[in-house]
This record gives C-alpha cells, sequence and structure tokens, in this order.
C-alpha cells in the first residue's frame, strides 16, 4: 500500500500546483532532484535494496564523543588531556600518602596525624574516582533517553 501510493505522489506531485509555502522548498527541489537523477522515484525493485536494513551500530560507538569531536577539538582535547593528569596525580598521591603511612612506624607518626593522612588517602581515591565518571560521561560516551528527559 505505501509503495503504491509513494508511486502515486511521485508521479503526480507537479500537478497539485505551486505552493507559496517556504517550508515546502525543500520538498520540491527533493522532487526535482529525484526526477532529474533517479527517474522521478526510487527503485525499490533493484538487487541493490533487499528490504532489510543494515546492522545498527553499538550504542557506545554510535554515540562515542571522543572520536567524532574531542580529537579534533583543540579546547576538548587540552581541558581532556589536562583532567586525566589531575586523575593521574590524584591516583598518585593516595597511594603515596598510604605507602607513607604504611612505612613509617607507629610511634614516629600520631594517630591523628595517621588518620589524617588515611582521610586524605580516601578523598584522593574518592576524588579520583569521580572524576574518572566525568571524563568518560562529558568526553567519551554519554547515554541519552529521551524517554527520561
Amino acid at each position: 500500500m505505501e509503495l503504491r501510493f509513494s508511486v502515486s505522489v511521485s508521479r503526480y506531485y507537479h500537478h497539485w500546483g505551486k505552493s507559496g509555502k517556504h517550508t515546502d522548498t525543500n520538498v520540491v527541489a527533493f522532487r526535482k532532484w529525484l526526477k532529474k537523477y533517479a527517474g522521478g522515484q526510487v527503485d525499490w525493485g533493484s538487487t541493490k535494496f533487499n528490504g532489510s536494513l543494515p546492522p545498527s551500530l553499538p550504542r557506545e560507538q554510535l554515540l562515542d564523543r571522543y572520536r567524532s569531536h574531542v580529537v579534533n577539538c583543540s579546547s576538548c582535547n587540552g581541558a581532556y588531556k589536562s583532567l586525566n593528569a589531575l586523575q593521574l596525580s590524584l591516583h598518585v598521591y593516595s597511594v603515596a600518602l598510604i605507602a607513607i603511612m604504611a612505612v613509617t612506624k607507629s610511634g614516629m607518626i600520631s594517630v591523628a596525624a595517621s588518620n589524617t593522612l588515611a582521610g586524605f588517602a580516601i578523598l584522593c581515591f574518592v576524588g579520583s574516582k569521580l572524576l574518572s565518571h566525568f571524563i568518560y560521561k562529558n568526553f567519551h560516551f554519554h547515554d541519552y533517553n529521551h524517554a527520561f528527559k
């Protein structure tokens, strides 16, 4: 039914008369292009089109921001590199603080200082994980669902 309707529309669209609407300009231009290059209709029966669609890409590849934008944008690329350096430094600080606590003897450092070092190590680790999530969401892939927006 749809195919028959599209064939009849494509054959007789020029008999409808001129449309004064600005929004129809692209439709008329497409119809002219279709008439010039494809004989006025899409060749649905050819061997090129068998009726099935190609497989869709995975969402991660389809909505990939890194390869489609961040690599080519100098501002985003600079921010990406800076945030990755900050994330790495937070990892190093957390490991260094834990190493300092492990190396020092119990009598060399007070309990308050030891607890402070442990707190800073935990804060650095949590900060690096939050930063990692922020980097992935803003520079690599952010899933978007129109139903929840």
